[in-house]
């Protein structure tokens, strides 16, 4: 029996190095270049990207519109539960004067809320962040169109009750359900849904606080776990679509102003980023503590939807002897940032704040926790900056400075959004010279938070349902990775005018290279006609007699030497198959080498040895893969 055509082409050689058999060959019968199936690369931005950045505009305008909305109904049901009275004006419900009856009224409230999650959407319950990130995560950002009315609705109900949550959690989760309608309404990708998403969380975040940039770091932080054009482009113009609403309605003052802070000393920049060490043990506790509630009202005999009402008891007797606590409290955070509310009665408010609100959220209620983080954060950095500046004076800490930091590094350490919580405390007080102490701060309170808690308050409750979270964001290993560094090496390929039954007895010989799962066939010539796999040269029902290139089954998917290993990836699972000949743009239908999925994993070992090598020298270092040439 004869041996079939075999040619060896060597590795980095190309066409030219092969080992032929003594076999004769047919003539050429490549395929035509238009036949062969080559990488798609991939666009950063392209007409899609216009035409979601449109679509972000409009939603952003909408999702303005509804955070106004929203406070002007947290109004509403403020004045009605605790003043009897119709109005939309802002108010607080600290000012009340229902004595002991005060606590009836958050219970009323929470016993709604917890009537609309059980008859509703259970969805409802909890701070909307978490929410998002799961629908994105899990469910190609699809948010369930009745979340965008019943989200609104009951946190509205919940706050404006004096549940001591911020309206913002809320908002985010209402826009972000208005940008997956509008996805899902429209011809779209999972991508560019996500997008949508994502952009109508961020405008709405910005149309609560006028923090545009601070909104975009949060939802590439918390939700995309991309920086991508794509999707960075519409998120951007939303938030700053939303703003321009804010402005129109509220002006383009800080949320928060406060007098001009003046410029740190050595020491007291140092004294800063030690507060963020603190800080971040803070943080720790908070998340703690919220999840360890959740467990307590988790063993209670009882259906879920009475939790709300349950912690809405504390929340009244609370808000009885502390009436700050009750409500959103942005003016809270305003007045410890600005100094006027300090000392022990803040300190006294902050213990009370804190345990309203970790029990509520406990219960499963519906609200959200960024107000009541930055004003826990605010109070612990205020109180241990006047602390600091009674015991060791010189090192000349400005108690508001101290404050500004303690309330962006306890959001930093508790969501594990550095940037965004640096970001977010510049621009709603607009005060540059706080820039330096917020990024030490929120660093090292994000560092000590890394170490001691494996996720955040925005992930734990995911976690706790077994999923795992993204919380890193790098280059893909597979994009900067060539494949003319791991797929240009020797390979065999088959004759196309070969016998079948020739080939089924050399593989049967245990030759060298017959162990192959896959071999490109290819003419004379070298012109590339298929790929055929060890399965289809031994199947059965295939006559012996046949010629190899009757057994190939379709084109050939190709990649370039020069694309990355992302795009040959890319290219197998579109086509189905676990290797791909590599091939040269010059000469695109001659084979110079193969690409199988073992080299994809093999892309990943230059990340790996970056992570984990340590090694000590000057000068250059010696690569462990080839060189790009």
């Amino acid at each position: 029996m004869k041996k079939p055509d075999v040619e060896r082409i060597e590795e980095g050689l190309g066409e030219g190095a092969t080992a032929r058999s003594s076999l004769p060959v047919a003539p050429s019968m490549g395929p035509a270049l238009a036949s062969l199936r080559t990488p798609t690369t991939s666009v950063a931005v392209d007409s899609r990207t216009v035409f979601i950045s449109g679509l972000a505009v409009v939603l952003a305008a909408v999702a303005g519109l509804v955070a106004q909305g929203l406070g002007a109904l947290i109004h509403f049901v403020t004045h009605l539960a605790f003043y009897g009275r119709l109005s939309v004006q802002p108010v607080s419900p600290g000012d009340n004067t229902l004595g002991v009856w005060v606590v009836v009224v958050p219970v009323v409230g929470a016993l709604i809320v917890g009537l609309m999650a059980r008859y509703g959407s259970r969805a409802i319950r909890g701070h909307g962040i978490p929410e998002a990130m799961e629908q994105v995560l899990f469910n190609q950002s699809r948010i369930p169109p009745r979340m965008t009315l019943l989200k609104p609705l009951s946190a509205a109900i919940a706050i404006g009750t004096g549940g001591p949550f911020g309206a913002e959690g809320p908002i985010i989760a209402t826009g972000g359900a208005l940008g997956s309608l509008m996805g899902q309404g429209l011809h779209v990708t999972a991508d560019e849904r996500k997008a949508l998403l994502a952009a109508g969380a961020a405008a709405g975040m910005a149309a609560t606080f006028g923090a545009p940039v601070s909104a975009v770091l949060l939802a590439v932080e918390l939700l995309l776990f991309e920086f991508k054009p794509r999707s960075v482009i519409p998120v951007a113009l939303a938030t700053a679509t939303a703003t321009g609403v804010r402005i129109a309605f509220v002006g383009g003052a800080p949320a928060f102003a406060i007098p001009d802070l003046t410029t740190p000393s050595g020491s007291a920049l140092a004294f800063y980023g030690v507060l963020g060490l603190v800080i971040g043990v803070a943080s720790v506790a908070c998340t703690r503590a919220v999840y360890w509630l959740e467990d307590m009202f988790e063993k209670l005999p009882l259906h879920w939807m009475w939790w709300p009402a349950l912690g809405a008891i504390v929340v009244g007797v609370v808000g009885y002897f502390s009436p700050r606590t009750l409500g959103v409290g942005y003016t809270n955070i305003e007045d410890i940032l600005s100094g006027r509310f300090v000392g022990t009665a803040m300190i006294l408010f902050c213990a009370l704040k804190f345990i309203s609100w970790s029990v509520a959220l406990g219960s499963g209620t519906s609200g959200g926790t960024l107000a009541p983080l930055f004003t826990l954060g605010g109070g612990l950095g205020s109180g241990l900056g006047l602390l600091a500046t009674q015991l060791v004076p010189s090192l000349g800490v400005d108690v508001r400075v101290a404050a500004l930091v303690g309330m962006a590094a306890l959001f930093a350490g508790s969501s594990r959004a550095l940037l965004a919580s640096v970001v977010f405390a510049f621009e709603t007080t607009r005060q540059p010279l706080g820039l330096l102490p917020l990024l030490a701060g929120c660093a090292a309170s994000y560092l000590v938070s890394a170490l001691l808690m494996r996720h955040s308050i925005m992930t734990e409750k995911l976690a706790r349902r077994g999923a795992r979270i993204p919380t890193e964001l790098g280059a893909d290993a597979l994009s900067t990775a060539l494949v003319r560094d791991h797929g240009l090496k020797t390979v065999v390929t088959l004759q196309a005018e070969s016998l079948l039954e020739e080939v089924r007895t050399w593989l049967a010989s245990d030759a060298a290279g017959s162990r192959h799962q896959g071999f490109p066939v290819v003419t004379q010539e070298g012109r590339l006609v298929g790929v055929v796999t060890r399965r289809d040269l031994m199947d059965g029902q295939a006559s012996g007699s046949r010629r190899l290139r009757d057994v190939v089954k379709r084109p050939p998917a190709v990649v370039f030497d020069d694309s990355s290993l992302r795009e040959a990836a890319d290219l197998m699972m579109d086509e189905g198959v676990g290797r791909l000949p590599v091939v040269s743009r010059a000469r695109p239908e001659h084979v110079v080498g193969i690409l199988t999925r073992s080299d994809l994993l093999g892309g990943h070992r230059q990340r790996l040895v970056n992570e984990r090598k340590r090694e000590r020298g000057l000068g250059p270092a010696r690569p462990s893969a080839p060189r790009p040439a």
